[in-house]
């Protein structure tokens, strides 16, 4: 029976936690990943250009717009989560991104209304980059309050496999439709299906998050001050501002190597590799699955070496594997494409398990909430949401397919910079305004 500082979380407890706080992120990237595999198809439905890369640039700008509200959602809900506790906010957050998830399933395409299609598609965009700001962090936090301290990484761990099985089970459903519908019927309807799959599991996602209860820390946090268990947010950017700073810039890398393993390399494998979708699909499929089943490996490994040399050896990874990993999969060659994406795969996944546990370490209890969104989505709006169209802007403008690795390696070396100037955290306690969280934000801000 694991242990918080509030008294022992029966293993069942936390059985019930790990899926309540999986599931929504589940939802959230399961969107994100279908608009990213279907980006080509997408593309020819809701935009009209005599260049095809034209279209495909507006479709990622799209993909990037829905960030720009992500910060704002990240200010919002993580205000009123440090209000009104974790639990509600995470079920409003899964009901809004299951509904707009949904929504785009049912939007009319260009052909049908013209230049309201596009509009349509980014306005729906936008409500999901609202909610999805108040999700992550949110997440994380709810699971970190409940974790025993010395496997903190191990069970944040989980928030980044729903993250990988996300990605992994759009692949798959995007690869059996594709597989099995003509071009004709794949453009018609069939692209709509992984978005209307997003209903029932957003009804699952919010039955299981109400039934759940609010987190010992929390509960600790409200019994220090009933009336201000939270921390204003001009107090908030005041007292962390440098542990902001500083796990932004790590989280800048999180952010770029996640999106360019998933989302922009299946794209990049059919245009500069010159596979199939099919194929393509199949290459990020294996991946996500190995990323899915290592990450616990990695949080073991982070729970026992620490969040520092977690850091370092992340960042060393992916300065060294990204130049063989783009090289591998522009060879043309399936089982090269595999290889050179798993090396990719170990660097984005140590990466998210490690900024899951740094979320909640990083910052005390009465601005977890608040002060983790507005780190994870500033990073994640600047470097994730654009990571898809800077990659491909910068092979068209310097004519090289390994332009997207050199933007890796520069945002690497901030990375590194940023994780190694935070204190070590995987020893501190996570639970009331007196915590050692307050301790390790204060001595970087």
């Amino acid at each position: 029976m694991a242990t918080t500082a509030h008294g022992p979380v029966s293993p069942a407890t936390l059985r019930k936690v790990i899926a309540a706080s999986a599931i929504g992120n589940f939802v959230e990237w399961f969107d994100f990943a279908v608009y990213g595999f279907l980006a080509t198809i997408i593309a020819n439905q809701f935009f009209t250009s005599s260049a095809p890369s034209v279209a495909l640039l507006k479709t990622f700008a799209v993909f990037a717009v829905a960030f720009a509200l992500r910060p704002l959602g990240g200010v919002f809900f993580g205000a009123l989560g440090d209000r009104l506790g974790r639990k509600r906010i995470l079920s409003l957050t899964i009901l809004l991104m299951a509904s707009a998830t949904t929504v785009i399933g049912l939007l009319p395409t260009y052909a049908s209304i013209g230049l309201l299609a596009p509009v349509l598609l980014t306005l729906t965009r936008c409500v999901q980059g609202f909610s999805a700001g108040g999700e992550y962090a949110g997440a994380c936090a709810y699971l970190m309050e409940h974790a025993p301290r010395h496997k903190r990484a191990w069970y944040g761990s989980f928030v980044p496999v729903s993250t990988f099985s996300a990605f992994a089970c759009a692949a798959v459903l995007a690869y059996v439709l594709d597989a099995s519908l003509s071009p004709e019927a794949m453009s018609s309807w069939g692209w709509r299906v992984p978005f209307l799959v997003a209903a029932p599991l957003g009804i699952v996602g919010l039955y299981l998050r109400w039934r759940m209860e609010e987190t010992p820390a929390f509960q600790a946090a409200l019994a220090e001050d009933n009336v201000h268990a939270h921390s204003p947010l001009k107090e908030t950017l005041n007292n962390h501002g440098g542990a902001i700073c500083c796990l932004g810039a790590f989280i800048s890398l999180t952010a770029l190597s996640f999106y360019m393993f998933t989302t922009y390399f299946a794209t990049y494998l059919q245009v500069v590799g010159h596979l199939s979708r099919a194929q393509s699909l199949l290459v990020s499929t294996v991946a996500l699955l190995f990323a899915a089943a290592a990450c616990p490996v990695a949080g073991a490994f982070s729970d026992r070496v620490g969040r520092r040399k977690t850091v370092g050896f992340t960042c060393l990874w992916l300065i060294f594997t990204v130049f063989p990993a783009y090289w591998l999969a522009s060879s043309g060659s399936v089982g090269a494409a595999i290889f050179g994406v798993i090396l990719l795969a170990i660097g984005a996944l140590l990466c998210g398990v490690v900024t899951a546990a740094l979320l909640s370490e990083t910052f005390p209890t009465r601005t977890r909430y608040t002060a983790g969104a507005i780190t994870y989505n500033m990073a994640y709006t600047i470097f994730g949401g654009t990571a898809p169209l800077v990659a491909t802007w910068l092979i068209d403008l310097t004519g090289s397919n390994l332009a997207p690795a050199f933007y890796l390696v520069l945002i690497a070396v901030l990375a590194m910079a940023g994780g190694l100037a935070l204190p070590e955290t995987y020893r501190i306690s996570l639970h009331g305004e007196a915590d050692d969280g307050a301790t390790a934000a204060a001595q970087v801000a």
